[in-house]
């Protein structure tokens, strides 16, 4: 390298750029056209119509019993239309015989296309009105959905022999069981479930149970309210012959205690044998209460629905769920903040969805159960290494299996929330960010880059690159190191390689490394990477006395190479080492450290890596600075002499 007077010097930590290839791109990716299609059925033209309406309320009045999927009522689309509107078109599966059809009392002709429904509303533009649909007949079995079966399932539980029927209805099976309009950016405010079930029977759903009403002739209708927006696939009901078990949870804060409603299969023994994990259902509603801030349906409740699935079902306010183990548990209950209460605005954005919940796990066991999580998020990373490509967002919305792939949605993206909360470097910020990021976009739909310039504007952090390599960009890197020991000065190359090069060649997310030096506690520092291979000295550090470790913590999903002494290394920053006039002593320091051979009325000014200014002040001489209420990481210290120029720069690192 060519020495160059105007050249701010980096003293004492010095950074050598080798082979660096910028990862640029023609156009950003999040300007790309998000979820066209938002239903597996309906043609561009038919969506382009059901957007002529939004729907506010959806009531649902069924019967139904716990051993056929069979089952008749109406459903009501409450709405209003966005422009003046003739038509408006809803889905429904063609199996679903429809009896008659409503519009604003009126019994009206309609036109049937395949799952597309149209029906004459004659409305203006912002005007309301009230589709009412009589229907009857079995929901389709063909179709499935990530956790198996279809809208509307009838089963027996294996384990306990219990007969149940339930609806699953994510992404696209909701119009398999009621009359409804699949979008995800279209919210109801509300909704209504009544479902008539035999005696021995018990229904759940959404909301609060406003009326249990004994009908006679052996049957009750159970009455469910919900007043908080709602999305089409997170209605539900699920009948059985179920007991309720409920508590209440006490979160810090909270207006008043929070109801956890159970309904739990009638055989004496799976209480029994659920009840520890079910009350543990508490713990984690007051856990996550802290760190995302207020249950968002906290005036109704949370509970659980037994069904015989293999996993669980975040629908509102009532999970459907086949068991109660504490992750499965954590997992449904965080998807009541990430899915339900702020849920992705297209499919391809799952990731705010699947990556919290999933991440919420980790959360579970890095508060209740510490011992537990390193082995989660090393399972984790494990499994995202397993392939070498994939990225955490995509185009193919249509494609289930893709939408719902646990490497990608669900790890992946689990994984790279860690790494958001490792580059912040802050607990208390990561969380409020993500509290925040919860009140802005509460009962609405949210994008993977609305995150992205959340974590922006409350760390100052430009996220950007990030986002390209880890949630657009597709692979992980694998780290290697080669290092030489030059006296008490240690020179230390960093390279890494990708494992889908021809989409993200680089990552440069820091690094931390682990040092064992002779006489010395372990040293964790953080390298910041600019390139595929990157030298470091470090001067006065000491004696390596063991192999270095890279990323100790886990914070990165990536792979090692080798590490290697190698005393052929050759030092490509000889050629800033004569100028040593000023000094960082101790440099790599825990944050307080003083200026050594400084001049007189000289000011300090510090810079984290994101380039903002956190400190000024004028230096006494052998000064004491403290950087610690800063956090660990790099930063770059210019000093300034009496004249007023800048007489070096220097490379601090905080640990």
């Amino acid at each position: 390298m060519k020495k160059n007077s105007s050249l701010l010097i980096v003293f004492n930590f010095i950074t050598i750029l080798l082979f660096g290839q910028e990862n640029a791109t023609s156009c950003s990716k999040e300007t790309k056209q998000h979820n066209l299609l938002k239903t597996a059925t309906l043609n561009a033209t038919q969506i382009a119509e059901t957007e002529k309406y939004d729907v506010h309320f959806y009531s649902l009045n069924l019967n139904m019993t716990n051993t056929s999927s069979y089952l008749s009522g109406t459903a009501g689309i409450h709405a209003k239309a966005n422009a003046n509107l003739d038509s408006a078109l809803f889905e429904l599966y063609p199996s679903m015989i429809i009896s008659e059809v409503r519009v604003n009392g009126l019994v009206v002709n309609f036109s049937r296309l395949g799952t597309a429904v149209k029906a004459p509303v004659n409305s203006s533009a912002n005007q309301n009105f009230v589709i009412e649909i009589s229907y009857s007949g079995n929901p389709p079995t063909a179709q499935t959905n990530p956790l198996g079966g279809s809208g509307m399932t009838a089963g027996t539980s294996p384990s306990w022999g219990n007969k149940v029927v339930w609806s699953l209805s994510e992404p696209f099976s909701a119009y398999e069981w009621f009359p409804c309009k699949q979008s995800l950016r279209d919210k109801a405010d509300s909704s209504f479930v009544a479902v008539t079930v035999p005696d021995t029977c018990k229904a759940g759903s959404n909301g609060v149970l406003i009326n249990t009403v004994p009908l006679g002739n052996g049957f009750t209708r159970y009455e469910w309210k919900n007043k908080h927006a709602i999305d089409y696939y997170l209605i539900s009901v699920a009948v059985a012959k179920y007991i309720e078990y409920s508590f209440y949870a006490n979160p810090v804060g909270a207006p008043n205690p929070i109801l956890i409603q159970n309904f739990i299969y009638d055989n004496p023994q799976t209480f029994i044998y659920f009840e520890d994990e079910i009350n543990e259902t508490g713990d984690f509603m007051e856990l996550f209460y802290d760190l995302y801030g207020p249950y968002p349906f906290e005036d109704q409740k949370y509970g659980h629905c037994m069904a015989p699935i293999g996993g669980g079902m975040e629908h509102q306010t009532m999970t459907t769920q086949g068991s109660f183990s504490k992750g499965l548990t954590a997992h449904e209950l965080a998807h009541q903040w990430w899915g339900n209460s702020v849920t992705c605005a297209s499919w391809s954005d799952i990731f705010i969805n699947e990556g919290f919940a999933s991440y919420s796990e980790y959360v579970m066991l890095e508060n209740l159960y510490p011992a537990e999580k390193v082995q989660h998020m090393l399972d984790v990373h494990n499994n995202v290494l397993s392939q070498t490509g994939g990225s955490v967002w995509f185009s193919d919305t249509l494609n289930e299996n893709r939408i719902f792939n646990g490497r990608l949605s669900y790890d992946k993206g689990s994984g790279i929330i860690h790494s958001i909360r490792y580059l912040m470097n802050n607990d208390s910020l990561f969380f409020a960010g993500l509290r925040e990021f919860q009140n802005d976009f509460k009962d609405s739909v949210a994008r993977g880059i609305d995150l992205r310039n959340k974590m922006q504007e409350i760390s100052g952090i430009n996220y950007t690159p990030f986002f390209e390599q880890w949630y657009f960009g597709e692979g992980y890197p694998t780290y290697s190191i080669r290092w030489k020991q030059i006296g008490q000065d240690l020179l230390l190359e960093l390279n890494h390689t990708a494992s889908k090069p021809s989409v993200t060649p680089t990552f440069t997310n820091p690094i931390d490394l682990r040092f064992t030096r002779q006489g010395m506690s372990d040293t964790l520092i953080r390298f910041d990477v600019a390139s595929n291979s990157q030298q470091f000295y470090i001067s006065n550090f000491g004696t390596l006395s063991a192999t270095i470790t890279v990323d100790p913590q886990n914070w990165i999903i990536n792979n090692i190479g080798t590490i290697i002494q190698d005393n052929s290394l050759v030092n490509l920053t000889e050629v800033f080492e004569n100028n040593t006039a000023l000094t960082i002593v101790p440099n790599p320091n825990n944050g307080i450290f003083t200026i050594g051979n400084q001049q007189a009325n000289c000011w300090l000014s510090v810079f984290n890596m994101q380039g903002k200014n956190i400190l000024n002040k004028q230096l006494s001489q052998n000064e004491l600075i403290d950087l610690q209420d800063f956090g660990k990481g790099t930063y770059l210290l210019e000093i300034k002499n009496s004249e007023n120029s800048v007489a070096k720069t220097l490379k601090l690192i905080s640990f």
